[in-house]
């Protein structure tokens, strides 16, 4: 070993909730060992500051970075993508509490969502709410429902998600809502999906309560593992992660750090800045796709050119005026028809006050929603409010080139916008791995890929680290860096990982971050 190239048992790639939550197994490990022995440990991220990099999820704050975008100055704060926060895990919620411990550091909220079809507004799950349809799509879904239900018992174990739609939902939910979201969402076909991953994602309704539904014109609610959710009262989600990061020893953490290749014979890490270290387990949280493309025996892993994935494009419309009443304390609306290109619009300033400039900031108006004529440019005082729309791309389903007008013409098409609105801020980001696609090809790529990498002593995990949307929020993230941390120490089974039914069906409560003395030892072979 060359003495000037720093030796590190564990360096960790990726300062967004996955390398977070390794780093902080870590540090926990290393008070906590009976052996005392101590790892050495660094972790090396990207950016400037620790954020959900993987997640899609980062964070802009326009009024202390003071952006130009679209040659208008611009105010107020953006998350990349509509993300929330809600947990199966004891631990994760531990460490967030640790990290934003007062009361006045979350907004709570009861999720309210519905389902943008045929003019009318759905309660979320649409399956679960067919009652709030016409008539005659009611008599379309409930038939298709029933067909379903009967033919279920001899129909052969489904393939694709559209064979599993068919089977669990019916043809006519399948129709008039899941197929078109699907392609909105996902920027691929449901039959080119495979339908291992649902679990808790996606509800099967029950044939016999549905029509009992209808009938008595009941809705059902409160569905799913985010019925309920939290959300930093300042700072957006990134605060969440420069929060947890501000718990860890600082001189571990290494920040504007870019990989250039990887070295799995020898065990380096070559940075952009020219920087080499050595490490004894690597746990990497970049995509599957591109850590495999700079390392050294990249031909290797040429299946991992099977993955698939889409790509985000979020746009948030920051408006002048009172809220909607009919908006109300609306979190999110989903819109699987083309009258819009977005899949999801979330009411991005209910969910914390913060998340728009004060009323008492005075701003121009960019431009009213239907551009129908100048807006008066002498700065005004708000009250304001703002919209996150999400629009998927892929190869398959390219964006728009006029992706940001396309958006504001979709908010008035669905009734969000009046024509009169004011506009006072415009951003657009596209981030390049938005959803790891669960194709009919991953797990084939994954089962081959992951295991022959963790045989180098090399842990690739994340939302594109693993690949695996159904373990892909930020709870399991982090989680995912945690279990490969006491996979590599202890030989513990990465439940999140192997197992996503198991962890998405309970509460996982065998990890605690208030522990006395821990009762495993590191393994020979981990430096004193």
């Amino acid at each position: 070993m060359n003495p000037q190239i720093p030796r590190y048992d564990v360096v960790v790639i990726g300062g967004g909730p996955t390398g977070l939550g390794a780093a902080k197994r870590l540090n926990q490990l290393v008070r906590h060992l009976v052996s005392r022995k101590i790892l050495d440990m660094t972790l090396m991220e990207t950016g400037k500051t620790p954020e959900p990099r993987q997640l899609g999820a980062l964070r802009e704050d326009f009024k202390r970075r003071g952006l130009v975008v679209d040659l208008h100055h611009q105010r107020g704060l953006v998350d990349y993508g509509g993300h929330v926060v809600f947990s199966h895990y004891k631990f994760f919620d531990e460490c967030l509490d640790e990290a934003l411990p007062r009361e006045q550091d979350w907004c709570r909220h009861q999720r309210i969502s519905y389902i943008r079809f045929k003019d009318r507004w759905v309660p979320y799950p649409f399956q679960n709410n067919l009652s709030a349809l016409s008539v005659d799509d009611q008599v379309t879904c409930l038939g298709g429902l029933i067909d379903a239900a009967a033919q279920a018992k001899t129909a052969p174990k489904p393939k694709t998600f559209d064979e599993w739609m068919l089977l669990n939902l019916g043809e006519g939910i399948a129709d008039c809502f899941m197929r078109p979201y699907t392609w909105k969402v996902w920027a691929t076909r449901p039959t080119k999906m495979q339908c291992a991953w649902l679990g808790e994602r996606v509800p099967a309704p029950d044939a016999k309560k549905a029509a009992t539904n209808v009938l008595k014109g009941v809705v059902q609610g409160n569905w799913g593992p985010n019925a309920t959710f939290r959300f930093p009262s300042a700072g957006g989600t990134g605060h969440i992660w420069e929060a947890v990061a501000s718990t860890l020893p600082q001189d571990r953490l290494h920040y504007n750090k870019t990989i250039s290749s990887v070295d799995e014979d020898q065990k380096f890490v070559t940075f952009e800045d020219g920087e080499v270290v050595q490490y004894g387990h690597l746990i990497t949280t970049m995509p599957l796709d591109i850590l495999v493309s700079k390392m050294k025996h990249a031909d290797r892993y040429s299946t991992c050119r099977r993955l698939a994935y889409s790509s985000t494009n979020v746009v948030l419309v920051g408006i002048r005026g009172t809220r909607p009443d009919a908006i109300g304390s609306t979190c999110w609306f989903y819109f699987s028809e083309d009258n819009c290109p977005f899949y999801r619009a979330t009411v991005f300033s209910n969910y914390a006050p913060g998340n728009v400039p004060t009323p008492s900031t005075k701003l121009p108006t960019i431009r009213l929603a239907d551009n129908s004529r100048l807006p008066d440019p002498t700065p005004r005082a708000g009250p304001y409010w703002s919209l996150l729309l999400e629009v998927s791309e892929s190869v398959e389903k390219p964006a728009s080139p006029s992706l940001l007008e396309d958006c504001i013409q979709g908010l008035l098409n669905t009734g969000l916008l009046g024509a009169e609105d004011e506009i006072v801020s415009l951003f657009h980001k596209r981030c390049h791995h938005g959803h790891p696609t669960p194709n009919l090809e991953r797990d084939s790529v994954l089962n081959e890929v992951l295991p022959a990498l963790r045989d180098l002593n090399i842990y690739s995990r994340g939302r594109f680290g693993s690949w695996k949307y159904e373990v892909s929020n930020q709870d399991h993230s982090f989680m995912l860096g945690v279990e490969a941390v006491d996979n590599i120490l202890f030989g513990a089974t990465e439940l999140s990982l192997l197992y996503p039914d198991v962890v998405n069906g309970r509460s996982n409560n065998e990890r605690t971050l208030q522990i006395g003395t821990m009762k495993q030892t590191a393994p020979n072979g981990f430096r004193v």
